[in-house]
């Protein structure tokens, strides 16, 4: 590895991955190496620079991984990250997965890249979140004996474009607070007349509307108080900050799974 780490993105045709790149440009630290997409976008050779409105940079799309980098940064589709995962695992390239919506079997697949090469599949890249996460457990690891009892319930907001409800960081969240506290059902949303509130249930609430990046409210009810942990993304680069965060984590690293709490010094 040079003075500059090589990074490549995959999906830089994509929302994210065009502010990957951007971003990649700002940081002394990082160059970009390669850009990936899929078969048939129509941004396969153009200059990625051009495509994310910085003007040329000097790296064409390509659909195949055909330039050493050092590690990947994935903001695709579930398909594409499980492409480039084998590669990363054939090759021992660290991989940065940002990619959501994975079923089990597709999340597995891409586990296994662990095996032979650092990677971090995470949830969620933000910085804030990823300590937001933290501090849900001290909360519901804090207050899961409060006489009264403590109702749970997990509010997201994201654009009106997000295709997937609840978010997999609203799920993460619950899936936190039930490893500390104990419940078992997980709840989308109430209508009708559900009845009395189960003491074993965490509720989620969905919200889509006009541009919001990302909000995540968990509300930690009791009988006489309420704690209302909130994060607010405000840009999408929030995300990107992150990702390239982990990105010079792993390039330091030995094969194996790693979390952002290991990047955040949190563990």
């Amino acid at each position: 590895m040079g003075d500059q780490l090589l990074i490549g993105v995959n999906g830089a045709a994509g929302r994210m991955g065009q502010r990957v790149a951007v971003l990649i440009c700002q940081d002394p630290d990082l160059k970009l190496g390669a850009a990936l997409e899929s078969e048939n976008s129509p941004a396969l050779g153009k200059d990625a620079g051009e495509v994310a409105g910085i003007g040329p940079i000097g790296v064409k799309i390509q659909s195949e991984l055909t330039d050493r980098v050092d590690v990947i940064i994935d903001f695709s589709l579930p398909a594409g990250l499980i492409k480039i995962a084998g590669i990363c695992a054939e090759r021992q390239i660290g991989l940065v997965a940002a990619t959501t919506g994975l079923t089990p079997e597709q999340r597995n697949e891409v586990l296994t890249a662990s095996q032979t090469t650092p990677l971090i599949l995470a949830p969620n890249m933000s910085l804030a979140v990823n300590l937001m996460m933290k501090l849900v457990r001290e909360a519901a690891h804090s207050l899961k004996n409060s006489p009264g009892g403590v109702d749970v319930e997990i509010i997201e907001r994201h654009h009106r474009f997000k295709e997937d409800a609840p978010s997999g960081t609203a799920l993460h969240f619950g899936e936190i607070v039930a490893d500390e506290m104990g419940q078992t059902e997980h709840v989308h949303g109430r209508a009708g007349r559900p009845g009395p509130r189960p003491v074993c249930e965490i509720g989620y609430h969905a919200l889509r509307t006009g541009d919001n990046v990302g909000e995540h409210t968990i509300v930690f009810g009791m009988m006489g108080e309420t704690i209302d942990l909130t994060v607010r993304g405000h840009t999408r680069d929030s995300y990107v900050y992150g990702a390239l965060t982990a990105a010079k984590y792993l390039a330091a690293q030995k094969p194996g799974l790693y979390t952002m709490a290991d990047v955040l010094g949190l563990n």
